[in-house]
């Protein structure tokens, strides 16, 4: 049996070269499906985006085989008398996924805005649909319109895939309203707009701010303080500059706002609680714009503490306890500043201050007296103008204890006596004054006592003994050759005694006539 030849057809055109309106109403061969003609209409035509839809054909074509076999064209005459392909039992197509009917549009793309324009183009980007439903997305289609018609123009024929446009040929000058439509086989859906037109020139520098470091983080100021921020941007054309605090536009009541050319002022002059928040600044150019944000913060003197009482009392102790504040300042509490004071003289003295905790034991408490506490909120700013005061005292009860002084050992000062400072050895010549000196100390003070040749030398006219804070010095006065020898130093008390000594060279004097023999 001889299988039937198929009919020669020309080469297919590469998918490079289909013009998109011919894959507009195509699926891909991985979900067609057998789809008898007539089933759904073709999607309509919108200002020239679609064309007809294309035959869709069933899963078990062969590639290559014309659109007239898959709908049931007549196939070739068999040879020698056998059945035709048509004769036999028909196979029945592999059951697929049931689809979905397709009625439903996708929804509108989003996030629409403009990337770049120039004096001749627009670049134009979008994101996908959220919504795109059970038919395929077949693609996007791009419009335009001028500022005060009515008609949409397609900006090219056919569909793009892209989630991105640029649109050329444009006139310089002409303020265009753009919009993109997503399309499936049930047509076009909700359009997505630019928020105002667009003027079609080229914008000489994109809008930029230069926010400043300083302004990068919160900034902080106390009620009635002056806020000054000066925030450079650049821009040509001039850029369109708007301020809004949390969303909302600025009022001049609220804040004033000064624009020049390159910089911007937001100027308030006496700040209160409801200036913090968060400030946008956006720069606009057409729709390119730059955004930033400057955080202010306003803080106040936090209010007092609450529900201060007395928990316990034992011996000389007291336990405090309270709540936080409700009113903060606008920023965090940093401590707590506890006092008391003595019922009768009513003078505050400070026990805890810079105190992190909301309860807190006050010590060394005088008994006998009668006591009241206060505790202050420290924020930022300061103390609160307030205290929560205890609304009951607290009564030191006197004890019974008697006072037992401690046994000490007393301490033992005294020192044998320690020459610190030796007796030197010494030459001098005779009839001049000369002093011997040493050094001493010893507790008690000891006595001190001269001695030449160890003979004692107190009583004698020629020497004289002087004594100053520990330091000993002997005099003799003019000295002659009988008083060398050996001094000796002895210093004796309580605890003992010590001894010095040096010797004592005195030479004679040279007459002059020997000087001259001398040099002679």
């Amino acid at each position: 049996m001889t299988k039937p030849k198929l009919p020669k057809i020309a080469d297919k055109k590469s998918s490079e070269e289909r013009q998109p309106e011919d894959r507009a109403g195509e699926r891909p061969e991985s979900e067609v499906c057998e789809v008898e003609a007539g089933t759904h209409p073709p999607p309509k035509t919108h200002s020239g985006l679609l064309a007809a839809p294309s035959v869709e054909v069933c899963s078990g074509a062969k590639e290559g085989t014309p659109a007239e076999d898959a709908q049931g064209g007549a196939p070739p005459p068999a040879e020698n008398g056998d059945a035709s392909p048509t004769e036999e039992t028909p196979v029945e197509a592999d059951a697929g996924p049931e689809l979905q009917p397709v009625h439903t549009p996708t929804s509108e793309p989003i996030g629409l805005c403009v990337e770049d324009i120039s004096d001749s183009s627009i670049s134009l980007k979008w994101r996908a649909p959220e919504r795109i439903g059970a038919a395929e997305l077949q693609g996007y289609g791009i419009e335009y319109r001028k500022e005060g018609t009515e008609e949409w123009i397609p900006a090219f024929q056919g569909l793009t895939e892209r989630t991105s446009a640029t649109i050329r040929d444009l006139n310089t000058g002409d303020k265009l309203q753009f919009r993109v439509r997503a399309f499936n086989m049930a047509g076009p859906s909700a359009p997505a707009t630019l928020a105002q037109p667009v003027t079609i020139r080229e914008i000489m520098q994109r809008p930029k701010i230069w926010l400043p470091r300083t302004l990068r983080q919160t900034i902080i100021k106390k009620v009635g303080d002056v806020v000054n921020i000066m925030i450079p941007f650049q821009g040509k054309p001039r850029p369109k500059v708007s301020w809004t605090k949390d969303g909302e536009p600025l009022s001049p009541s609220f804040a004033n706002v000064r624009n020049s050319e390159f910089d911007t002022i937001l100027f308030i002059r006496k700040t209160e609680r409801i200036h913090s928040g968060q400030y946008d600044l956006k720069v606009e150019i057409e729709n390119v714009e730059d955004t930033a944000r400057v955080t202010l913060q306003i803080v106040d003197l936090p209010g007092p503490p609450e529900a201060l009482k007395i928990v316990d009392t034992w011996g000389f102790n007291v336990a405090l306890e309270w709540k936080p504040p409700k009113d903060n300042g606008n920023c965090e509490i940093s401590g707590y500043n506890i006092q008391k004071a003595d019922k009768k003289t009513m003078e505050w003295y400070t026990v805890h201050d810079h105190y992190r905790r909301t309860h807190c034991v006050v010590s060394d408490l005088i008994m006998g007296n009668e006591y009241i506490f206060r505790v202050f909120s420290i924020n930022l700013v300061g103390l609160s103008p307030e205290p929560c005061t205890t609304k009951d005292s607290v009564y030191i009860q006197k004890t019974g204890i008697l006072y037992k002084a401690p046994n000490y050992k007393e301490h033992d000062f005294s020192e044998p006596p320690k020459f610190t400072h030796p007796l030197v050895n010494r030459s001098v010549i005779a009839g001049y004054s000369t002093t011997l000196s040493c050094a001493v100390r010893g507790i008690p003070k000891p006595k001190v006592t001269w001695y030449k040749n160890k003979m004692d030398i107190s009583n004698e006219a020629k020497y004289r003994m002087l004594s100053k804070q520990g330091v000993l010095t002997l005099e003799i006065r003019k000295p002659c050759p009988f008083d060398g020898g050996v001094y000796t130093c002895k210093a004796v008390n309580d605890c003992g005694e010590d001894v010095v000594e040096c010797k004592l060279e005195v030479r004679p004097q040279i007459s002059k006539e020997e000087k001259k023999d001398a040099n002679i």
